[in-house]
């Protein structure tokens, strides 16, 4: 039975919101897994001198047209787009699932992600490093070192 956060009370599984108070029932917490991943950070370089110099709706579609990319590049090799985060990507290469070659295909992906959008005439820094992080299970957010490690390689 789902407890209530706001006042405590128990209700039955088939209720959305609380019978006493009603607060919304929140779902079931999503379950930690710790596993080792491959992670892939890449990030434009220039693309504040880009932005100066580019109308913002031109921009937008040559961020869309990278974004495109790199999204069709990182999934053909199994990675997982868990953010776009201004002018850059972070993929992650082992979840859902694991495979013993995880950190080949990002770093194949990673090879290949620089050859697409350099043909956008765009350059690009990109970060590859494997550890061990927590992630939400079936989710793709994670946490861990091995993700600032794989920014500060990028940088």
């Amino acid at each position: 039975m789902p407890t209530c956060a706001e006042c405590g009370r128990e209700s039955p599984d088939e209720f959305g919101f609380c019978p006493a108070c009603g607060a919304p029932l929140s779902a079931r917490p999503v379950r930690q897994v710790r596993k080792v991943v491959t992670l892939l950070f890449c990030d434009l370089t220039g693309s504040t001198a880009i932005g100066e110099r580019t109308d913002p709706e031109a921009l937008r579609a040559l961020m869309n047209r990278y974004y495109d990319a790199a999204r069709v590049v990182l999934e053909r090799h199994g990675g997982t787009v868990e953010k776009f985060i201004g002018d850059a990507v972070m993929a992650v290469f082992g979840i859902p699932t694991s495979s013993e070659d995880d950190a080949l295909r990002a770093t194949r992906a990673a090879v290949e992600l620089r050859e697409v959008v350099h043909g956008l005439g765009l350059e690009v820094r990109i970060g590859v490093n494997t550890g061990t992080v927590v992630a939400g299970e079936g989710g793709t957010l994670v946490t861990g070192d091995a993700v600032n490690v794989a920014a500060r390689l990028e940088q």
